[in-house]
């Protein structure tokens, strides 16, 4: 666990998704954090991170909204996202929307380097390894491409949920392959991403697991409406709605609109 002369001060990137499809999961990030001995602030300022711009080659307005990140987040001892793709962009891509400014770069770099996907802070930086949480269920997990591969979250998650009175784990078959939203991805290439998440609700569905987690809720909306539009009667929830111990007062998510 990183040791701090006092408690460390964090600010929490709530994420475009989190603020406009599901808030409980910021909330249930907050309750984690405090958990964890953080004090915890959510910027005002905040706006997107500007990940669906640079995906989608506009450098020029990603750049801009990174520039008012720097200016709204550099303030904190560290800065935590509920989201590995946003985690991903802040961390490996942020900085070299400025290679051209070094003064920027350096702002940028300083920021990446503070700056944790939720999961992943929680138990490299702050050394958790339970929660005080239980879950009655069966889960699987998807690990998303951008925690997985960029951020290197894999056991992290499991570590946790290990600790949920309750809640068991089945593995999918190939929990590592992508569920084919890949953010613009998936509105680019319809037919490729259709069947690649196909694919994916297949393997959940094969483990018998009556409930889906994952850390990245752009993948979470994915692989919900595709179980919905299948008729798979299971579950999806963000880790750390599980995490937290929320669950009780929150539907799954595609509850409440079917």
């Amino acid at each position: 666990m990183t040791q701090t002369a006092t408690r460390p001060r964090v600010a929490l990137f709530v994420t475009c998704l989190v603020d406009l499809q599901r808030p409980s999961v910021g909330f249930a990030a907050i309750a984690l954090l405090e958990a964890a001995g953080c004090d915890v602030e959510v910027p005002r300022q905040q706006t997107c991170c500007g990940q669906p711009a640079y995906n989608s080659g506009d450098r020029a307005t990603a750049a801009d909204l990174a520039r008012d990140f720097v200016e709204a987040f550099s303030g904190y001892d560290y800065v935590v996202v509920p989201s590995g793709s946003c985690g991903g962009m802040l961390s490996s891509h942020m900085p070299h929307l400025f290679d051209d400014d070094p003064n920027m770069k350096a702002r940028a770099e300083a920021l990446a380097a503070k700056t944790f996907e939720l999961i992943s802070f929680l138990v490299d930086e702050r050394g958790m390894t339970e929660v005080a949480a239980h879950y009655n269920g069966t889960v699987t997990y998807h690990d998303s491409c951008a925690g997985l591969r960029e951020l290197g979250i894999k056991s992290q998650p499991r570590t946790l949920l290990a600790s949920v009175q309750g809640l068991s784990l089945v593995e999918m078959k190939e929990p590592e392959i992508c569920c084919g939203f890949g953010g613009t991805f998936c509105v680019k290439y319809p037919d490729i991403s259709t069947r690649m998440v196909s694919d994916k609700v297949a393997d959940i569905a094969a483990t018998g697991a009556d409930t889906l987690l994952a850390g990245d809720l752009g993948c979470l909306l994915n692989m919900a409406g595709r179980l919905s539009r299948e008729g798979k009667a299971v579950k999806v929830r963000h880790i750390a709605e599980v995490l937290a111990g929320i669950t009780d007062d929150v539907p799954a998510i595609g509850e409440a609109t079917r």
